[in-house]
């Protein structure tokens, strides 16, 4: 009986070292998402941001008023590509998320940004043709005359189908899968640090959630969303969890973002044509009423 107890001990011990092993195997390593990221980061610049820019630096006789225009092709190809990202960042999550909700999202998202699509190649070449982005719809010079009036109604229309519910499907299923993938930048590994091409990346991707947030008007959305992902962190740091350098990527571009939007809102305080346009207690100018404001007519 004591051979075969000391005969055991190896044998057990050495179970029990295979066993730590699969268990720290088993544990999701997470690793910086640099390529993702990066393809976030460039096509928001040049498929969003740079749309309407597009437009503008074109000439027009390349692209008659009756056909799409550079911009809508690029609105196009954003419409395509940034689901499939979204697809990739949830598919490299260290935990399973609902499946059913990232799916509804994603259908959802693709069909608020085409909304968008539709309204904002109108929107363009009305501008073109003499309509001031800072003023309402009504009044507009080249609208608030048309004859029959009910003409200004339609416009009115495609009006809240651009900015509202195209913005509204579009943007609160992009953040609904952020926040979701947020979820699960967690790890009871040792703190991770964002590595340094992390850092480098935070300067542009949170210009252009400055833009998003002001340009789409989503401010009240964009706070929420910042808001549940603190409370998660304090939640999960609570049970032992930290965030991974995923996670801290997406948290740092939050807070920028914000740091951005109230530096924004206190530069135009005072601007008295815009506050007449956004009346809200909520005071967030779009960048492109401010351009078509202050510095197309120079």
């Amino acid at each position: 009986m004591r051979k075969r107890g000391r005969a055991e001990a190896p044998v057990s011990s050495y179970l029990s070292s295979i066993g730590r092993e699969k268990a720290a195997q088993s544990q999701p390593q997470s690793q910086f998402h640099v390529d993702l990221w990066i393809y976030f980061t460039i096509q928001n610049w040049i498929l969003d941001f740079g749309r309407p820019i597009v437009m503008i630096l074109l000439p027009v006789e390349w692209f008659p008023l009756n056909k799409p225009s550079a911009g809508d092709y690029f609105h196009m190809a954003y419409n395509v590509i940034t689901p499939f990202l979204l697809l990739k960042l949830m598919e490299r999550s260290t935990t399973t998320l609902p499946r059913s909700a990232v799916y509804l999202s994603i259908i959802t998202f693709v069909m608020g940004a085409s909304i968008h699509l539709v309204g904002d190649s109108i929107n363009h070449r009305l501008i073109l043709s003499g309509y001031q982005n800072h003023l309402s719809v009504r009044e507009n010079p080249i609208i608030k005359d048309l004859k029959p009036a009910s003409l200004i109604d339609s416009f009115e229309l495609l009006y809240y189908y651009d900015e509202h519910l195209g913005h509204s499907m579009w943007y609160i299923p992009f953040f609904l899968i952020l926040f979701l993938y947020f979820t699960g930048c967690f790890t009871q590994a040792k703190e991770e640090k964002m590595p340094q091409s992390g850092w480098l990346l935070l300067g542009p991707s949170a210009v252009y959630y400055w833009y998003l947030v002001t340009e789409g008007q989503i401010f009240v959305l964009y706070v929420f969303t910042f808001f549940a992902m603190a409370a998660t962190v304090m939640r999960q740091k609570r049970m032992g969890y930290m965030l991974d350098s995923n996670g801290r990527f997406l948290l740092y571009n939050f807070i920028i973002t914000l740091g951005l939007v109230v530096i924004w809102v206190i530069y135009l305080w005072n601007d008295a044509v815009l506050r007449k346009k956004y009346p809200s207690i909520i005071y967030v100018p779009e960048p492109w009423s401010y351009y078509t404001l202050h510095i197309k007519g120079r």
